[in-house]
């Protein structure tokens, strides 16, 4: 991994930690697999513990890693450095994407309450005029009982949503082609088509992962099929939801949206979207950051502990699953 990130996963306490379970070649972290330093250490490396920054382990890299049977990526997803030549090396991979969804999800939960309440607007206004509304004239819109969220997918964070949101009075839709009618209502949603999501939600939360068959999955009919001042939140990959046609809803005032995630990640500085008062655009930040990284550190620590007791991985990753993965 990047040195930056290994320091920001990895403090002394987790470090003394992972020492406690295998002999951990000494640091810096290796970002670049072809140096001399770095072969030397591959050669007697066994596990390989990732993170953000990881180069892809190709041939040359495993070449020089005869006795690797390992990689436990203390992060989420695994794409951009598991090629196919470790999973015909026949190695064992794991992933922290299940600690990495935590947080998103409480993110998630975060913006359904605010925005169930219109917070945001509210304490705008309320900066603005300096007086409070009279609040027995708050509109039926405004409040959280008994409204429609939409889940689209049933991912690592879509789950973990959809048991954040138990507790409260909402009626949970879920659309996912992979999960049925029963499996829907274990998790406790309602099975609906993605038209019917759209339709329904007073909110809709967006947690499918960008693959080829979901890129621009979220388009204009969608969007125009939501109710008036609904919410979309986006925290999976921006370009799983067409950026123009969500634009133009959401300058219409037609729509609210909650955006951890744009296409382009970053919008252009004259983007109408950063002065548009019904988008809240937040930097990518409902992933693991801070005390969170821990978590990761922490889950990393415990799966290299489990592969050394040659008890099996908690959180492996499948070559069969790729597709359907972030």
């Amino acid at each position: 991994m990047s040195p930056r990130a290994a320091a920001a996963v990895f403090d002394p306490r987790s470090l003394a930690a992972l020492a406690g379970v295998c002999d951990l070649a000494p640091p810096p972290a290796l970002e670049d697999l072809t140096t001399v330093r770095a072969k030397e250490v591959l050669a007697g490396v066994e596990v390989l513990v990732t993170g953000w920054g990881c180069p892809p382990l190709d041939a040359g890299v495993l070449a020089a890693a005869p006795r690797l049977k390992a990689v436990v990526h203390a992060a989420g997803s695994v794409r951009g450095h598991v090629t196919d030549a470790c999973w015909e090396r026949g190695l064992a991979v794991s992933s922290a994407a299940a600690a990495n969804a935590l947080p998103v999800a409480e993110y998630t939960l975060a913006m359904i309450l605010l925005h169930g309440k219109h917070v945001l607007e509210r304490a705008r206004d309320y900066r603005r005029d300096r007086e409070r509304a009279d609040w027995l004239l708050t509109p039926r819109e405004v409040g959280n009982y008994r409204r429609t969220v939409g889940i689209l997918s049933a991912s690592l964070i879509g789950r973990r949503v959809i048991e954040l949101l138990r507790p409260f009075d909402f009626e949970v839709l879920l659309h996912d082609p992979y999960v049925s009618r029963a499996e829907a209502a274990d998790l406790g949603a309602e099975r609906v088509s993605l038209p019917g999501l759209f339709a329904r939600g007073d909110l809709v939360s967006v947690h499918t992962p960008l693959l080829p068959a979901t890129r621009g999955l979220v388009g204009r009919e969608l969007l125009a099929s939501m109710r008036p001042g609904a919410t979309l939140i986006n925290t999976s990959r921006g370009a799983v939801v067409d950026q123009d046609a969500l634009t133009d809803v959401v300058r219409a005032g037609r729509i609210r949206a909650v955006l951890d995630v744009t296409d382009p990640e970053v919008l252009p500085p004259a983007h109408p979207l950063w002065d548009c008062p019904d988008a809240l655009i937040t930097p990518h930040l409902a992933g693991s950051q801070g005390s969170e990284w821990q978590r990761l550190a922490d889950t990393a620590v415990g799966e290299v502990a489990r592969w050394a007791a040659g008890e099996g991985l908690a959180h492996p990753v499948r070559r069969e699953r790729l597709a359907y993965l972030a």
